[in-house]
């Protein structure tokens, strides 16, 4: 069955026959030749437009893992016209989305932006609190609660937030995911818009914290059902199924199904699964960063970025491959497949702003959030140490523990996060001395299977640890918001993905392992050199080079430094 590519046809719409709803602005026929770089202000040199590009759960080996198979124009044109770091390392553990996100347009950790997790716990209240939920504002462009959201728990600025200021607010930033806390906080607290999308209607919406009706483009684009029309297609393998060889044989018992199918397989009939699932299926099928592509063309039309006087910014992050990911693992015929579709669709779309922004005219930056790990049974089954880490049962022994030592239920209230979260509302009401319950928990937890370490966050520095795991300890302790223990596991082994009748399918991250915090940068276009580095860098390094890029201030809990052999 013959592929459709709605995404191309818009692309080639977009191109060829101008933005219908911008008119005087038609694309000249001078920018589908390449173009002499320009620039954004006569008076100092800067991109006309900057796109950040954060593919969620991308391990930094897929550049080439699949390399042998990606077009010219998408993943082998960054490295080949760009500048790849390619000792890019997380500087913080845990290592999830929001804070993930956070770092790269903040330059900072979560023990300065308190973004400590994608949940976390108040330690003064024991509340448990999702990292951009706000009940103060409302849902704009559906009835549902899920626009809900805002970076008010965001402590610091963004370099986009930094751009903004710098310009006297009249550059435009729009956040673009799937994922709420991917479009929001990249845009920070100044963002124009962010907008992700609601799993109930299918469409893309936002928060009153930036607006009260969403823009006419943006009505128009949910007018055309693109989830609904993607899902009805199918998800087919872009090749034949027994030429995808980096990857293990489809229907592996380390996968997980999806409800409704016989076997983790392609094809997938979303066609006819969909209506049980909802269309928020979309997020787990290669479509999702397919329909994000396709809002990030009308974003660049809508708002006319890149043809302002200032530099515009958009920050785009692709959360399929996350969604993906979790669910098959990291060895899957669907990760292939996903990764060889994504690598089309980014050549359409730099070829897009090729033309309608000029080439030499805009720069884009590739990065991922964090990594993930091999399937543990998969590891197991090829003799290679790694397990499952039940934190549930660990919890709940700790508690029985603690419980015949002090006579007091439940201190602890969660092992999220890889973190002992104490309640410290029932310490202190009991009148016990945490320092001793600490010591305890420490003491019982490094006697269990699996775990490595245990750290007092308070005392991490004096930790007897390699000195790797203490500074990102140290990174990824928030005060207010992280549990007063870190656990690291021993390599192979994390928490939190599916089982099946075969053992555990998918797989996760979160850990200081490299799997999970070794990340791809790459750069492109305006101001950048060609090349490549092999000395390690860092995540908080990002915002700190786009800052020098653009000759504006770095955000103000930035502790990385600008890549300097990156900029020309």
């Amino acid at each position: 069955m013959k592929i459709k590519y709605l995404f191309l046809v818009s692309f080639v719409f977009a191109v060829f026959n101008a933005s219908a709803q911008t008119p005087k602005k038609k694309v000249s026929p001078v920018l589908l030749t390449a173009a002499a770089p320009a620039t954004a202000s006569a008076e100092l040199p800067r991109p006309k437009l900057v796109v950040g590009i954060v593919v969620d759960q991308m391990r930094w080996d897929y550049l080439y893992r699949f390399y042998d198979r990606y077009q010219s124009n998408g993943f082998k044109r960054l490295l080949n016209e760009g500048f790849s770091c390619e000792n890019t390392q997380v500087d913080y553990i845990p290592t999830f989305t929001a804070p993930g996100h956070t770092c790269i347009y903040t330059g900072s950790v979560p023990a300065i932006h308190g973004i400590a997790g994608n949940d976390f716990i108040i330690q003064a209240t024991g509340k448990s609190v999702y990292c951009t939920e706000d009940t103060t504002v409302k849902t704009v462009g559906s009835s549902s609660r899920a626009g809900e959201m805002s970076p008010r728990n965001l402590l610091t600025s963004t370099v986009t937030d930094e751009l903004r200021l710098a310009t006297n607010f009249r550059s435009k930033v729009i956040g673009i995911a799937l994922k709420d806390r991917g479009g929001i906080l990249p845009a920070g607290h100044t963002g124009n818009a962010a907008y992700w999308f609601d799993d109930k209607t299918g469409n893309w919406i936002t928060s009153t914290y930036y607006m009260k009706e969403l823009p006419q483009w943006v009505k128009d684009f949910n007018d055309q059902k693109l989830a609904e029309t993607y899902l009805k297609q199918d998800w087919t393998p872009l090749y034949p199924v027994n030429t995808y060889v980096q990857t293990l044989p489809d229907e592996s018992k380390y996968e997980g199904k999806f409800k409704g199918t016989d076997a983790p397989t392609l094809p997938v009939k979303t066609s006819a699964i969909y209506k049980s699932y909802g269309l928020g299926l979309i997020r787990s099928t290669p479509y999702g960063n397919t329909i994000s592509l396709d809002l990030a063309v009308a974003a660049i039309n809508g708002e006319q970025l890149g043809q302002h006087d200032v530099t515009d910014f958009l920050a785009l992050s692709l959360s399929s491959t996350d969604y993906i990911g979790h669910q098959f693992g990291v060895n899957a015929v669907e990760i292939e497949d996903t990764y060889l579709r994504l690598d089309r669709e980014l050549a359409a779309f730099f070829t897009y702003m090729d033309a309608k922004v000029g080439k030499g005219n805009y720069t884009v930056f590739l990065t991922a959030d964090h990594g993930a790990a091999h399937n543990t049974a998969f590891l197991h089954d090829h003799g290679i140490p790694a397990d499952v880490w039940d934190d549930g049962a660990v919890r709940d022994s700790l508690n029985k523990f603690l419980l015949n030592k002090y006579k007091v239920e439940k201190l602890v209230i969660s092992l999220g996060n890889y973190q002992v979260n104490f309640n410290n509302a029932t310490i202190k009401y009991a009148q016990l001395n945490k320092d001793a319950i600490i010591k305890d928990c420490i003491d019982y937890l490094q006697q269990q299977r699996g775990i490595a370490f245990a750290v007092d966050m308070q005392h991490a520095e004096s930790a007897s640890i390699p000195e790797e795991l203490r500074t990102r300890i140290v990174n990824g302790y928030s005060r207010e918001h992280s549990g007063d223990i870190q656990i690291i596991l021993q390599p192979g082994w994390f928490t939190g993905h599916g089982s099946g009748d075969s053992g555990p399918t998918g797989t996760t991250h979160g850990t200081w392992n490299p799997y999970d915090t070794h990340i791809p940068l790459v750069f492109m276009g305006w101001g950048i050199n060609h090349g490549h580095l092999n000395r390690e860098t860092h995540m908080t390094d990002i915002a700190a080079t786009v800052a020098a890029l653009l000759h504006i201030q770095a955000p103000n809990g930035s502790i990385g430094k600008p890549i300097s052999e990156v900029l020309k």
